[in-house]
């Protein structure tokens, strides 16, 4: 099973969500994105959130599709992404795939980042991706992985996270790498590319933040 989860980012930056409307997957809005859902032809499974950023129409809209609601007062500790995110967690996916998480506001677009860290601090790794029409982000643990040629995000960028990344090792990359230290906050590895069809990456230690970019 994948989870799906629509924030309120904003619907510009946004990919082409029908192609993501697989039948193994469940799709969850969070506050605004439950109308953008509906908007885009995608009804959802469940929605999350205090509703303050549609108006009555839009709500009214919402609350006729039968959706499964799960309504919370504005004054509160969470984000409606986190609690929608909480709840997906719980559900043990294949993966949890984000839209609407990047852009308009920065703080929102760093909680988004810093929500993917959650499974990694609580040791119950689940893969969060974050995507937008531009990029593809998501976080590893130490381990030997694949990345496939993508033509529409060519780039590939990594990052440590949290702490410096060891033996750090890049194969079939334009510029690779052989059990390198990258410390923190280096911009070492921003804007590299695949050779192949396919390439690896792997590392000993840390944290690292995989970035598939587009121009």
């Amino acid at each position: 099973m994948k989870i799906h989860i629509l924030a309120g980012g904003p619907v510009e930056l946004l990919p082409d969500l029908t192609e993501y409307d697989l039948e193994s997957c469940l799709w969850v809005g969070a506050d605004r994105g439950v109308y953008t859902l509906l908007a885009n032809g995608i009804k959802p499974d469940y929605a999350f959130g205090d509703f303050d950023s549609v108006s009555a129409e839009e709500l009214m809209e919402i609350e006729k599709n039968g959706i499964m609601f799960k309504k919370f007062k504005p004054e509160k500790d969470e984000t409606d992404l986190e609690l929608a995110l909480d709840w997906a967690l719980k559900k043990k996916p294949e993966v949890i795939r984000i839209f609407g998480g990047t852009g308009g506001r920065l703080d929102h677009m760093f909680a988004g980042l810093s929500l993917q860290l959650r499974p990694i601090l609580e040791k119950n790794y689940i893969p969060i991706e974050l995507i937008d029409r531009n990029n593809i982000v998501y976080l590893v643990t130490p381990g030997i992985h694949q990345i496939k040629f993508m033509p529409e995000k060519k780039y590939v960028s990594f990052f440590p996270v949290l702490t410096s990344v060891s033996g750090l090792t890049l194969t079939n990359l334009k510029y690779p790498l052989t059990d390198h230290h990258v410390p923190l906050s280096s911009t070492l590895c921003i804007s590299n590319e695949l050779i192949s069809d396919y390439g690896t990456f792997s590392f000993s230690e840390g944290i690292l933040m995989v970035v598939r970019s587009s121009d």
